[in-house]
């Protein structure tokens, strides 16, 4: 092919790889807000359900809309008042056991007690190890813990502005699908719409099953926590549901740092505690995935296995927590779209 004119093609390709430079750069800079905007639509898909089945009711789509929003903010306002109070004055039992914690293992007969209840542990040479590392990387220590400070003061900023914009999102999430469907063709406009409605009903079944196993292993982790007296159990059956949010590894995470803390001495655990606990555990995780997870997810989307695992550790690495959390519904979706969609093609040729 003759080239008529080598500048003005030269021209136009430079523009356009710096065209797509600035985009990838906004992108990269956005991307803070970009995940406040997905995790606020996917929350109100996970809200769009109880909004229809008002609708069903009879109720107008205005008052089906303000009742869910006035329920969502009612049991939010409920959960604060009622665990927050529990929770602050736990960790300030926490923080007063900290400078005792301190003192008992300043205490020439930490070490040699240790020793006794766990013989086949080096302490000696595990200690020399973590002092030579504390005392080497003190810096960059205390530079990740004013950093983890400012993450959790940025996390609840952000949280924040995802409760504002998922209001937002769920008031006008009619619209805004209606918007979608017009820059569709006329002649695929049914069609596309249809397979939007069944993708946007499954999304918003998925955080509903989502956050029904994270309250079931959040209220189940409170009472047995109580009963067998682990320390702070307010706190830890918070962070069992806010992990059991994350498929796949939120319930895992979440029960190694509870067994974790049950193992810190000088808070009121003990390795016996840190043992029923440990048990309690994998005996749950075995009920929430054969038994659970099964009655309520499958309900929502239809996902095999090998594809959860690979969706959610794909989706982790590529968007962190966001990325874990959209990456099955996101699967369901596409094997949905190849199923109606591209299949049928196929077949057609």
């Amino acid at each position: 092919m003759k080239i008529q004119n080598a500048f003005r093609v030269g021209l136009v390709g430079t523009l356009g790889v710096g065209l797509g430079l600035l985009i990838i750069s906004s992108v990269v800079s956005l991307q803070t807000i970009i995940t406040y905007v997905g995790a606020a639509l996917f929350i109100s898909l996970g809200l769009d359900p109880a909004v229809s089945w008002l609708e069903k009711k009879k109720f107008p789509r205005w008052a089906a809309i303000l009742t869910v929003l006035v329920a969502v903010l009612g049991v939010l306002t409920g959960v604060v008042f009622a665990i927050v109070p529990i929770i602050v004055d736990q960790v300030a039992k926490l923080s007063k056991a900290i400078p005792d914690l301190v003192e008992s293992v300043n205490t020439s007969t930490f070490l040699a007690d240790i020793q006794r209840q766990f013989p086949g542990l080096k302490v000696n040479e595990i200690v020399a190890s973590i002092t030579d590392y504390l005392g080497g990387n003190l810096t960059t220590i205390t530079t990740t813990l004013i950093q983890s400070g400012l993450a959790v003061v940025s996390g609840l900023f952000g949280g924040l502005i995802i409760l504002i914009l998922s209001l937002y999102f769920t008031a006008s999430l009619h619209s805004i699908k209606q918007a979608t469907y017009q820059m569709v063709p006329a002649s695929k406009r049914d069609r596309f719409a249809d397979l939007s409605e069944q993708i946007t009903t499954a999304v918003g079944r998925f955080v509903v099953g989502q956050a029904a196993l994270a309250l079931c292993n959040g209220v189940l982790s409170f009472t047995f926590l109580s009963i067998i007296g682990a320390p702070f159990p307010a706190l830890l059956a918070l962070i069992a549901f806010l992990l059991s949010l994350i498929p796949l590894v939120g319930t895992i995470s979440g029960s190694v740092i509870i067994v974790a803390t049950c193992l810190v001495p000088g808070i009121g655990s003990s390795p016996l505690t840190a043992l029923v606990a440990a048990i309690y555990y994998l005996v749950y995780m075995q009920v929430e995935a054969y038994v659970l997870s099964p009655n309520i997810m499958n309900r929502a989307v239809s996902v095999p296995g090998a594809v959860v695992v690979v969706a959610a550790l794909a989706g982790g690495s590529l968007l962190g927590i966001l990325g874990a959390l959209i990456a099955i519904p996101v699967a369901a979706s596409v094997i949905m779209i190849i199923k109606q969609v591209v299949i049928p093609r196929q077949n057609e040729l």
